[in-house]
């Protein structure tokens, strides 16, 4: 065969090294793209193969596969599905079809699919990455196999394997949150997420003000100074024990309604309060604990729009 391979073992054109080849997968070539010399022959086609071989030509999924195996569950499903019968030996004296789909899934293995499935939709109701939705279902996994929470509803415990498994990636999200994309109640989720810590033996690390604060911030469009300039701030109050007992959700939320009043993007609570997802009273409290110490709250190079001694008094 007319062609070479460079240091790299790549087959390439001996005239011409550095251009490009291309590959034509109906006749299994590797083409020169500019002197069109054949270079490689019996090229294998990795693509999925789209042809139907059902006896109807417009089916909804014309793929020869399955769905790719999932490891999660006990068994591998390389049953065989029958399309259906048309002709007389298809069918029996009284008319009942001779050949029929017998697919055989545990119970184990539906009720795992089921929650996967679930799982898998509330992640996309709220934007989470692949390996956040991995994460959660081995968590179900390891409960499901344990048998730690029976009697405990598989869509509650999905619920908190998913808040789980956002603690652990450090992407939290609040019980609100998780309880606006699912059919549980936050109560419920609250009890299974501590259930499932305790039969499982992990732990999550505290949530911190800091967790919340850039995506508050960027779905109010709030720019960068004032996001620094509110994350500062929760910090500081924390660590001079300013708002002892009050949620990180609740001084995120008071720290952004501070400096945003103290810049030109002004949000009201009810604007912070529907995004954090807390109550006008709530963001209001935990203000008026902080409002006394703005002052120290602040960094020191914050560019004051509305100076502190005018910003709202509750």
């Amino acid at each position: 065969m007319a062609s070479s391979r460079n240091e790299a073992n790549k087959v390439c054109c001996y005239e011409h090294p550095d251009d490009p080849l291309i590959e034509d997968y109906r006749a299994g070539d590797m083409i020169c793209s500019k002197c069109g010399l054949v270079v490689g022959d019996r090229v294998i086609d990795v693509g999925s193969e789209w042809r139907t071989f059902s006896n109807e030509k417009s089916g909804v999924d014309p793929s020869r596969v399955g769905g790719p195996e999932n490891p999660l569950l006990s068994g591998s499903d390389l049953s065989t599905m029958i399309g259906p019968g048309t002709g007389a030996a298809s069918f029996d004296a009284f008319g009942s079809p001779r050949y029929q789909n017998r697919r055989s899934i545990s119970s184990s293995d539906r009720a795992l699919i089921n929650a996967f499935r679930e799982i898998n939709g509330m992640a996309d109701r709220i934007n989470l990455q692949k390996v956040i939705v991995d994460r959660a279902e081995t968590l179900f996994k390891q409960v499901h196999d344990g048998k730690n929470l029976k009697g405990r509803s598989n869509d509650a415990i999905a619920s908190a394997c998913l808040y789980i498994a956002c603690r652990q990636a450090g992407v939290p999200r609040t019980f609100k949150e998780i309880c606006a994309v699912s059919k549980i109640s936050k109560k419920e989720i609250g009890r299974c997420f501590k259930l499932i810590l305790k039969a499982l033996e992990t732990s999550v690390d505290l949530i911190t003000t800091g967790d919340f604060m850039s995506r508050f911030c960027a779905n109010l469009q709030l720019p960068n100074s004032v996001q620094k300039a509110a994350t500062y701030i929760a910090k500081k109050a924390v660590e001079l024990d300013i708002v002892p007992g009050r949620s990180p959700i609740s001084v995120a939320a008071a720290a952004i309604y501070m400096a945003s009043q103290a810049s030109e993007d002004k949000k009201s609570q009810k604007e912070i309060g529907d995004i954090a997802g807390v109550a006008d009273v709530t963001i209001r409290q935990s203000y008026k604990l902080m409002y006394p110490y703005a002052a120290k709250l602040f960094p020191e190079d914050f560019k004051f729009v509305t100076p502190i001694d005018q910003l709202p008094q509750m």
